[in-house]
């Protein structure tokens, strides 16, 4: 299901890291080579919609309560050990490698606002982050805001989801968890003058606002299906708190925030396709807040307050890619008034933008790629920033000073590390402000990349980025990895990632497919991978697939494909479609028990997904995600060797998806390859929460890719 804003923290999380090595062939050992697997229980339960029966096998595998369950993951944990335990020493070699590639010791660029330069470190030997701050000048003394090592001691996992400044700099908001979750939060108000927790602790907290009298909190809270759908207000010496919006609808998730000048506070309710937006002074806190457009179904709007007028970002049916309208703080009830800043380009879509007193900084997404523009206010001549390669990613940062002329902006692309540059409007100069460092060095000129273009069974072209080793042979027999997410319009950029090099300087080849579902060909991109259009998404990734073959860049027994949350069923659907393709596939928490979790309004986010993936209750959707629902097409066929993974505490994918899909898998393949399930017992969503138990993640699953094509060193 959905990665919420997880998703980039979890690809983050295996994507920042880089080896070299040797390669040596070796032969591959197979399931009939170990002890017999675990085997699952069945337990039939029986189901029927629309006069259709299902009969699931291991419905009861959901129950983490029962000691059955607990017993049964510890022996298929067990068992994965015992089938890794020969790749020890590679899952070392490559945890060395990325090691060395990474700045052990770091610092993030400060960024200055309100008074403050703001900045976080990370040390050699510990897990987490510290967060840092200096007032007025960076040559004055440092303030430790957070020590998110000393959080997390003793923890066996530990997520720190952010923090919020009071506008008089003296308290922070911040956000919290020891489950490993990333859907369920703590918040607690932190002094930052003595360092010590004052007022409430709010459990289950999703977001935060300050009003500008400093003692005031508005705050999100979720329901026990973990939907955001109360604002709170209160006093930081109150009792109690008062509900101040409820969002009703359950398909609506509602949360709240304030803006860069301290101007209002907002409570956003919004579903995947339509939203509205509420506001009040940010100095009374007391004020009933406004409507600022009712909501209409399949509109969607943002609102973003200048000190003159607000700039309102505005999608509907006829206007997918977004466009951009300016109205007045008096009369901006009537849309008549709203006047047009940006215009809809049905081949560029809107991707971002950030207000500063002079300039509307917007980031764009054209043909795939980004594009930056910093358009006057006041109307006039825009600046834009271009990049040179042919496959990159670029991020707008914005600036949290609304006066400035400045913007912040990161580049990468596959074959290079992450950069931090400044923009002057003014001049059109961009200046380096920090380069990821690669210790152990690195040369982009020793690998090449392409952009390839696959060709859909309905004729679409998709696109696909692919890097590898310079002097590497198109000879059909390359090892290579495909990955792909594909869902909820959430793009598959390209990145430069240390931690693939493991593969890459192993002879692999390394592709990211912009498959539909995603957004990277514009909103329309999405809307043909979402809902009834949903197989879209698989083909795709087909297409991309055989592409690599028949371009002899790999064979069908050197490919490997990977995908975590809707990714896996992305790999779960693939594998039930075309198992033929693929040599080995590693399914990272995968969403693959479609109709039984979609039938559940009770479990996290599901009523909210209706529509991603279609309401369940209705036939025609019914009958649509049970054609492709990667735990109900389960057959018997030969399969890839597959490694599937999730987590005990998993809120987005609850732990017993990945689960039951192996104890089905294993009672129906034909094959002997490897199937492997590692469930983390401490964790959820994102797997190990610590960056040195991250790497050890990464190594284990990259170990498992490398082994399954012979190369052991």
């Amino acid at each position: 299901m959905k990665h919420l804003s997880y998703l980039s923290l979890c690809i983050a999380a295996w994507m920042m890291f880089a080896c070299t090595s040797s390669r040596k062939e070796t032969t591959m050992l197979n399931q009939s080579d170990y002890p017999a697997p675990p085997v699952a229980e069945m337990k039939p339960d029986t189901f029927k919609n629309f006069g259709q029966v299902r009969i699931d096998n291991y419905f009861w595998l959901k129950d983490k309560n029962n000691p059955a369950v607990i017993d049964y993951l510890n022996a298929e944990n067990t068992y994965t050990d015992t089938v890794m335990a020969s790749t020890k020493q590679l899952q070392q070699a490559i945890y060395d490698e990325i090691l060395g590639r990474m700045k052990e010791d770091d610092e993030s660029y400060p960024s200055f606002s309100d008074g403050y330069y703001y900045y976080s470190r990370t040390e050699k030997g510990k897990q987490y982050r510290t967060y840092c701050r200096k007032k007025g000048s960076l040559q004055a003394s440092e303030e430790i805001i957070f020590d998110v090592n000393k959080m997390a001691e003793n923890k066996s996992a530990f997520i720190f989801a952010g923090y919020s400044v009071s506008p008089d700099n003296s308290k922070a908001a911040y956000f919290y968890n020891e489950t490993g979750s990333y859907a369920e939060f703590t918040m607690k108000v932190r002094d930052l003058a003595s360092g010590d927790d004052i007022g409430f602790a709010i459990e289950g907290a999703s977001s935060s606002a300050w009003s500008t009298d400093n003692k005031t909190l508005f705050y999100g809270v979720v329901d026990n299906t973990l939907r955001s759908y109360q604002i709170h207000r209160r006093q930081l010496d109150a009792p109690q708190s008062a509900v101040v919006y409820e969002e009703k609808d359950p398909k609506f998730s509602v949360y709240v925030s304030g803006d860069k000048n301290d101007q209002f506070i907002f409570i956003s309710s919004g579903s995947s396709t339509t939203s509205e937006e509420r506001f009040i002074p940010a100095d009374q806190p007391l004020a009933a807040f406004n409507l600022f457009a009712p909501r209409v179904q399949d509109v969607d709007y943002s609102v973003y307050p200048h000190k003159e007028k607000f700039f309102i970002r505005y999608k509907d049916k006829e206007n997918l890619n977004g466009k951009i309208y300016e109205a007045p703080f008096t009369g901006y009830e009537d849309k008549k008034t709203w006047k047009e800043f940006v215009p809809h380009n049905p081949d560029v879509r809107i991707e971002g933008l950030d207000i500063l007193k002079d300039y509307v900084a917007l980031e764009f997404r054209k043909n795939g790629l980004a594009e930056i523009e910093l358009k006057p206010v006041a109307g006039g001549e825009s600046k834009y920033i271009t990049f040179p390669e042919p496959v990159y990613t670029a991020s707008l940062g914005g600036n949290p000073e609304y006066d400035s002329t400045t913007v912040r902006y990161s580049y990468t692309s596959l074959n290079r590390p992450n950069t931090l540059y400044e923009y002057d409007i003014p001049t059109g100069e961009s200046k380096v402000l920090k380069t990821q460092e690669i210790p152990s060095g690195f040369n982009p000129d020793d690998y090449i990349v392409e952009r390839l273009w696959a060709t859909a069974p309905d004729s679409v072209q998709v696109p696909m980025a692919i890097v590898y080793k310079k002097g590497l042979k198109k000879n059909g027999q390359n090892p290579a990895l495909l990955y792909s997410y594909g869902s909820y319009g959430m793009s598959s950029d390209v990145f430069f990632s240390t931690s693939f090099y493991s593969l890459i300087d192993r002879g692999f080849i390394f592709a990211i497919a912009q498959i539909r579902g995603g957004s990277d060909l514009g909103e329309q991109w999405y809307e043909d991978g979402k809902l009834l259009k949903k197989k879209n998404t698989f083909t795709d990734f087909i297409a991309c697939s055989e592409k690599l073959i028949a371009d002899k860049y790999t064979s069908p027994h050197k490919l490997a494909a990977m995908g975590g949350s809707a990714g896996g069923l992305l790999m779960g659907a693939v594998a039930n479609m075309r198992p033929d393709l693929y040599q080995t596939i590693v399914a990272q928490v995968p969403f693959v028990d479609v109709i039984n979790t979609m039938l559940d309004d009770t479990l996290p986010l599901t009523t909210g997904e209706y529509e991603e993936w279609g309401d369940p209750n209705v036939q025609e959707y019914y009958d649509y995600m049970l054609s492709y629902s990667p735990y109900d097409n389960i057959k018997a066929q030969n399969y890839p060797n597959m490694l599937v993974t999730g987590g005990l505490n998993d809120s987005q994918v609850l732990f017993h998806e990945p689960t039951k899909y192996v104890a089905k898998l294993r009672a129906h393949k034909t094959d002997d390859n490897l199937l492997l399930l590692h469930i983390n017992m401490d964790s959820g969503h994102g797997g190990a929460t610590g960056r040195y138990d991250g790497i050890k993640d990464t190594a284990f699953e990259f170990s498992f890719i490398l082994n399954r094509v012979g190369i052991n060193e």
